[in-house]
């Protein structure tokens, strides 16, 4: 089996507190933090066990993974399986970086979001280089505010010419055609964030080759659809995993519309689907 695991364990608590964050912030406590290390380390067991499977996965987390020493280890410890192809993780690269030294460089990858207001540029830039000395893969990405807009041409004036700068439409936000062309000279994809997707009744491959993992195992076909197709520990969700349409009118997160099949994205992001790094920059 050919699969690509979109995993959020029950991790809330972040060190940024974005104000256009959809996702919802908490302190988690110790003993959510035990849990949510402990659903963890259940499912990279999984994924080890799963040695006649070829496997891809994205933490797609709620909160900052990467200032876990969990979420560290897991993805050091995936990169080096043979079975998994990706490993790769959403994060506001807050972290440290030393622990990579010990990951497979061609299997893991990061998917990084500068939050201006948040850690100062030089931090965030100096980072991202030491990604670049490092050999680690990466793409960097802004959300598409006005007053970030000078944020994100500085970025792409220093960023290392091979990383790829992307840029989020911000949530209900409605862009002029004058404002979507200067986000676009700086992320030449901006179109397919600009607008939500239709997509029902249009075939998408989650929920055949793309699933959605909770920290129970609970397995949907992607995050946005609530259904349930089965648990991942117990295998029931074998069975279910066949090709489908999307149910939802539209589908506005890269995250879901990247596995549309009536979109490009798979061409245009080809290596570098789950860090977002489109073909063209895909090679180091």
């Amino acid at each position: 089996m050919d699969l690509t695991l979109l995993y959020r364990g029950p991790l809330a608590s972040c060190d940024y507190d974005c104000p256009y964050c959809p996702f919802a912030k908490r302190r988690d406590s110790t003993e959510q933090l035990r849990a949510d290390r402990a659903a963890l380390e259940r499912f990279t067991g999984w994924v080890s066990d799963r040695t006649d499977d070829r496997l891809a996965v994205l933490f797609t987390p709620w909160g900052e993974g990467l200032v876990r020493s969990w979420y560290r280890r897991a993805l050091v410890d995936l990169s080096r399986l043979p079975q998994v192809r990706r490993v790769a993780i959403q994060t506001n690269l807050s972290c440290r970086t030393d622990w990579l030294a010990d990951a497979d460089r061609d299997t893991l990858a990061l998917w990084c979001t500068y939050h201006p207001g948040q850690t100062p540029y030089d931090r965030f830039l100096g980072t991202c280089r030491d990604l670049a000395a490092r050999g680690i893969r990466f793409s960097v990405g802004i959300v598409g505010f006005p007053e970030h807009l000078e944020h994100a041409r500085r970025l792409r004036a220093e960023l290392p010419a091979h990383v790829y700068l992307w840029v989020n439409a911000a949530e209900g936000r409605t862009y002029t055609h004058a404002e979507a062309a200067e986000w676009t000279e700086l992320d030449p994809l901006f179109s397919y964030s600009r607008h939500p997707h239709r997509s029902a009744g249009l075939p998408c491959r989650t929920g055949e080759s793309v699933v959605s993992v909770d920290g129970d195992g609970t397995v949907r076909r992607c995050h946005f659809v609530p259904d349930e197709l089965g648990n991942l520990y117990d295998g029931t969700y074998r069975q279910a995993l066949r090709p489908r349409a999307c149910p939802l009118a539209v589908c506005d997160c890269h995250i879901g519309y990247v596995h549309l099949e009536s979109l490009p994205l798979y061409d245009v992001f080809a290596g570098g689907v789950l860090e977002r790094i489109p073909a063209r920059r895909a090679g180091r």
